[in-house]
């Protein structure tokens, strides 16, 4: 679920019988509760003003910052394999890995 470009996910909670929703990528937790879509997209975007609204009180950046950078462990075999392909198609290694995990974000999306 999207809203003024924030995501959220919402999974199932059998407990409580109704479904449950947390904004994703915030410096903070944010979470939200509804039975059906109409709920959860008007609890969406309260928890999401109330969200911001503390944030702009305490002086806090709301979203995570990312760096652009981050370590992949992987068997050294799939490095081997990953470095050869990407030198067969006469680019690097992080181009290669950064063009596969753009195609599986577009494939989820």
């Amino acid at each position: 679920m999207t809203y003024d470009g924030y995501h959220a996910k919402i999974e199932y909670d059998a407990e409580l019988d109704t479904f449950r929703g947390e904004i994703l990528g915030l410096n903070g937790g944010a979470d939200f509760y509804g039975r059906n879509s109409k709920e959860l997209r008007a609890e969406f975007k309260r928890s999401l003003h109330a969200f911001l609204e503390v944030c702009k009180e305490k002086g806090i950046e709301p979203r995570h910052h990312y760096s652009g950078k981050f370590n992949l462990r992987i068997p050294p075999e799939l490095h081997e394999q990953l470095a050869i392909t990407a030198q067969a198609k006469g680019t690097s290694v992080n181009k290669l890995a950064q063009e596969a995990l753009q195609k599986e974000i577009r494939d989820a999306g």
